[in-house]
């Protein structure tokens, strides 16, 4: 039998939130609300969709390699130069592009405890060492992570607002941190969240690329952008650092429809601010409703929430699948009794509540 490599059967396959379809075929329900998978509820831009059907008459065409249209659109928008862009199949793939293109075997790669696993499957993937730093109180200790750089070190992930927990880390304790990352290790600043994070204190790290050429940002149109399905998210970062990694993709990694729809996205700022919108009024709502029932959950500045429910998080997995949910259990991220729910529409945050009241209610019962 052919073996791996040794790095291989250290690691596991991504374990992805449950499929709709695999819930309805094993419970026989015709209705599944999703809460696990930080997806946008409220859809994509109709914008998107008209882009999507115009371009499906090239669809027998490769795209372009670099997607130099949508990298100046985008680059126009954010007010840098489009050579500072690059695009992947999911940020995921821009995270394995500077995995690969960066790290030799022994390489030292800090990051929290608790955030992105991608990070550390694919540390591992190119015979990196991750160096894990406890979080405190579901946030990166930087102060920690400053200090766990030393001579092997290569790369600092560093995931804001983080996965799973949906923090963020101070805006002026991130702003030294950074200023503290030498210039040789490249700084991974995952924003993936970025355009839900309201907080004063969250620092726009963009402004601060053209001084620090180590810096990555990511992010992704997954998320508000509602375009998970078609896998596209970029990095910014110096033009130096580009060229090096469209080495080392694939040549055709996002396709046709991908480059249409994020780049119709972009002209709808109605569809951005309104989805913005809804998920901070759906936050609030189940901050509330969470803090009525006096559970603790960590502050979010997120689409989705960590709360603590007291008791084993598979118990309530299972409760809630029976019942047509699915969240993530946090037993699974280092958080034996929480669960991360994605916030979704109103009615559905209100059929979450409700059962997430009644399991609780019938285990007080029986305890």
């Amino acid at each position: 039998m052919v073996r791996p490599r040794p790095q291989i059967d250290t690691i596991a396959m991504y374990s992805p939130g449950k499929p709709v379809e695999e819930l309805k075929r094993e419970k026989g329900l015709s209705r599944i609300i999703k809460m696990a998978s930080n997806e946008n509820p409220f859809g994509f831009s109709p914008l998107a969709e008209e882009a999507m059907q115009n371009e499906m008459k090239e669809i027998t065409l490769y795209p372009e390699v670099t997607s130099p249209l949508l990298a100046e659109k985008l680059a126009n928008k954010l007010q840098i130069s489009k050579d500072q862009v690059l695009f992947g199949n999911g940020s995921d793939e821009v995270i394995r592009l500077l995995t690969r293109t960066f790290i030799n075997e022994g390489d030292e790669v800090v990051m929290a405890g608790v955030t992105f696993p991608r990070y550390k499957t694919n540390v591992i993937i190119e015979g990196g060492v991750p160096v894990e730093i406890d979080m405190q109180n579901g946030t990166h200790d930087l102060a920690a992570m400053a200090e766990a750089i030393g001579e092997k070190t290569k790369m600092v992930f560093v995931c804001n607002p983080n996965n799973p927990t949906g923090t963020i880390v101070e805006k002026e304790a991130l702003r030294e941190f950074i200023s503290q990352v030498p210039s040789h290790v490249m700084l991974v600043m995952d924003e993936a969240y970025y355009e839900y994070a309201d907080a004063p204190q969250y620092l726009e790290t963009l402004p601060l690329l053209p001084q620090y050429k180590n810096m990555v940002i990511l992010r992704t149109f997954s998320k508000v952008y509602g375009l998970a399905g078609l896998r596209i998210g970029y990095g910014l970062m110096d033009p130096e650092l580009v060229g090096h990694l469209h080495k080392v993709k694939e040549p055709f990694n996002v396709n046709r429809l991908a480059h249409a729809a994020a780049s119709a996205s972009l002209d709808d700022d109605d569809f951005l601010y309104e989805s913005i919108r809804l998920n901070r009024e759906g936050r609030e709502y189940l901050n509330a409703r969470f803090s009525d029932m006096d559970l603790t959950y960590f502050p979010t500045q997120t689409n989705f929430i960590m709360v603590d429910v007291g008791v084993a998080a598979e118990d309530v997995y299972e409760y809630l699948l029976n019942e047509g949910i699915i969240i993530r259990p946090g037993h699974l991220m280092g958080y034996p009794t929480m669960i991360r729910v994605t916030i979704g529409q109103r009615e559905d945050n209100e059929r979450f509540i409700d059962c997430l009241q009644a399991f609780i209610k019938d285990y007080s019962r029986q305890s």
